[in-house]
């Protein structure tokens, strides 16, 4: 059975990005010697969900960001990529995550953005949240949840604070009854 986690860092007032889709504003808490659980749950995943604006964000760093994983990338547009490790997907979400388990892959990152989320979360695709709340105020941008969002009951997993004050918490999509 395929698990999905949405893995995401955010502002405190709930923005993922500016509005430009640029996320520098994430390095005020670079340091060398913490990376926020981030190497174990790589190695916990075996696949990448994205959407084509956070794609093209991954494409303008230095290095390839998901390296090791196979990435699918979710766009009704036409692009093209040489590495064998991208796929572009333009089928429903259901039906694509159908055929990313039919795969094999269990263990499904979330990266991003905001339209895919709620993809996602309309469908009640998301089983498991760890949300990094960043303690910046933006102001605006785009954001983590965008309306119309459907109501989704969690039950929090566990959370934790970094003296950096970034506050990382987990929680768990609560079955419906």
């Amino acid at each position: 059975m395929t698990k999905v986690t949405l893995y995401i860092a955010a502002s405190l007032d709930g923005y993922i990005a500016r509005s430009d889709g640029k996320i520098e504003w994430l390095s005020i808490l670079d340091t060398e010697d913490e990376d926020y659980g981030y190497g174990d749950f790589y190695e916990s995943i075996d696949a990448i969900v994205l959407g084509s604006k956070t794609y093209e964000v991954g494409l303008s760093f230095d290095e390839w960001p998901y390296p090791g994983k196979k990435s699918f990338v979710f766009t009704q547009r036409h692009l093209q990529c040489d590495r064998k490790d991208v796929v572009f997907v333009s089928d429903p979400v259901k039906q694509a995550l159908a055929d990313i388990e039919a795969q094999g892959l269990e263990n499904i990152w979330l990266v991003g953005g905001g339209e895919l989320i709620n993809s996602f979360l309309q469908h009640s695709l998301i089983d498991e949240y760890i949300i990094s709340t960043i303690p910046i105020i933006l102001g605006g941008g785009i954001p983590l949840f965008p309306p119309p969002s459907p109501e989704e009951e969690l039950e929090l997993i566990t959370s934790k604070q970094y003296p950096t004050g970034l506050l990382q918490t987990h929680y768990r999509r609560k079955e419906k009854i």
